[in-house]
């Protein structure tokens, strides 16, 4: 279908609401009527065939599983995408259908493209690069059901497993168990073991890609407690450090800055809001309780953290450890860009020689 537009803005708007199965398809004019409704099966082959033919249009779509790999598509057949938050748009109220959604999103992205909350896409070989750290991380986690199945299990019946890393938990499960108890678990400890190789099998191909593919990545891994695993998940889901104009809002981008709630003259203190990406806040964190703990070296951002959990309450060392992961999320952008040698104790030094 051909419609005639002046200008460069498009002249057509149209709204997607992705199904797993099908999609509901609305499109609406520069002077806001629908002009065709669809549903058309969530396949390359069969959008590429509905997108046959129409002039350049402005497409909106919501962030979700298949939006990555259709936005790169339409935009490759030469419209403007833009992916909304679902999470931030305004709901469509009561009459919340398919064909209402897809309405409700040609209209937002109409209107003004901002009252979708854009969000951006990593590219495919990044998307490509994060499939092993998210196998890894999958892997990880469900070795850790076992072992708590496991011990919870074992107390149950009076056996206690020491504690130990949860490389050396089967070992350790085996010399605490006696022989007919060793049996009822041989199946959950042979999976465990199973598991184990797994994932160190990942770590392997993550450092090989790290030095093979990311060498960017040594940048990041001059601060202690950030290894290959942390460096390359920074790398690939930042993915071009360009886009953030302060390394200081990689913070908010991540979820590690407190949400606000202002409402005339109550401004409460709330916990972080937690948007972003969930996997790469995780391993943030993990690497302040490194920087933070016993094992953690000297330096800058060590003392500041831990002057941070000397003040207030009992929970004054969990905003430490929130507020070290969001300081080291910017620092790691920093070193990132600026491709500079870490000095772990340049503000002391700094201070020492003034």
């Amino acid at each position: 279908m051909q419609i005639e537009r002046s200008g460069t803005f498009p002249n057509l708007t149209i709204g997607i609401d992705i199904g797993d199965r099908s999609c509901a398809v609305c499109v609406v004019d520069g002077s806001g009527e629908v002009v065709r409704r669809d549903r058309v099966r969530t396949e390359e082959a069969e959008l590429r065939g509905w997108f046959d033919g129409w002039e350049r249009a402005r497409v909106v779509i919501e962030a979700g599983t298949h939006s990555p790999w259709m936005s790169r598509m339409i935009e490759s057949l030469g419209h403007e995408v833009v992916v909304a938050n679902p999470s931030r748009m305004r709901g469509t109220g009561k009459r919340k259908t398919d064909r209402v959604d897809a309405e409700y999103l040609a209209r937002q992205g109409r209107a003004d493209v901002r009252l979708c909350y854009p969000v951006r896409h990593r590219g495919e070989e990044a998307q490509r690069g994060l499939i092993a750290i998210k196998s890894r991380d999958v892997l990880v986690r469900s070795r850790g059901s076992l072992i708590r199945s496991v011990r919870g299990s074992a107390k149950s019946l009076g056996v206690r497993i020491g504690k130990c890393s949860a490389e050396s938990f089967v070992a350790q499960a085996r010399r605490d168990f006696s022989e007919d108890l060793e049996r009822m678990f041989e199946g959950i400890l042979r999976a465990i073991e199973e598991l184990s190789r797994e994932i160190r099998s990942y770590d392997k191909a993550i450092e090989r890609s790290c030095e093979e593919e990311h060498p960017e990545t040594k940048l990041l891994q001059q601060v202690a407690g950030v290894g290959p695993l942390t460096s390359l998940a920074y790398v690939l889901i930042i993915d071009d450090p360009g886009r953030f104009r302060r390394s200081r809002t990689v913070g908010a981008y991540v979820g590690l800055i407190p949400g606000r709630n202002d409402s005339g003259e109550r401004s409460p203190e709330l916990p972080i809001h937690k948007e972003g990406n969930v996997l790469l806040r995780r391993l943030l964190v993990q690497s302040a309780h490194y920087i933070l703990g016993p094992f953690g070296p000297d330096t800058d951002l060590r003392r500041w953290g831990l002057r941070l959990a000397d003040q207030g309450g009992a929970r004054a060392k969990k905003r430490a450890i929130v507020a070290v992961a969001r300081k080291l999320a910017v620092l790691l952008h920093r070193l990132w860009v600026t491709a500079e040698v870490y000095e772990p104790l340049r503000k002391t030094e700094l201070k020492r020689v003034a």
